[in-house]
């Protein structure tokens, strides 16, 4: 939903005055899209996985285990911080702007549980019907 001219020009003040008071924090916020960044860093991470692939591969075939091990380690690292940086850099933690009382209470290190849309969390239901009943 576009901003009215009235909100902008008040969002407009009010960064002025971010900038009058503290410009460092400023300049730091204004530094860039995060999604940009975690998307850098999701390619980085893919690329790590495939390096190391081909250290693994490359270590079995020269019969070296040093270099099978260092190649794992490599795509251990990379699948790491394609993990660690998927969710921002797909967007999915900026479109997670549900209603506090919406959210997962499986929390950000377990996807795919309760995060179905139109569906409330297990506590939230239950909580629900138990105050339903009571009502009655």
């Amino acid at each position: 939903m576009p901003l009215s001219e009235h909100e902008q020009r008040l969002l407009e003040q009010i960064e002025r005055a971010l900038v009058d008071d503290d410009p460092k924090f400023a300049s730091s916020v204004r530094t860039g899209d995060r999604r940009q960044k975690a998307r850098r860093r999701l390619q980085i991470g893919a690329l790590l996985v495939v390096v190391g692939l081909v250290g693994l591969v490359g270590g079995a075939v020269a019969q070296s285990v040093i270099i099978g091990a260092l190649g794992s380690l490599v795509m251990f690292a990379g699948a790491a911080l394609a993990v660690l940086h998927y969710k921002a850099a797909t967007g999915a933690v900026e479109a997670g702007s549900a209603p506090a009382g919406n959210r997962s209470p499986s929390g950000p290190g377990r996807p795919g549980r309760g995060n179905r849309p139109g569906r409330q969390p297990l506590k939230i239901r239950l909580e629900e019907r138990f105050r339903r009943r009571y009502d009655q």
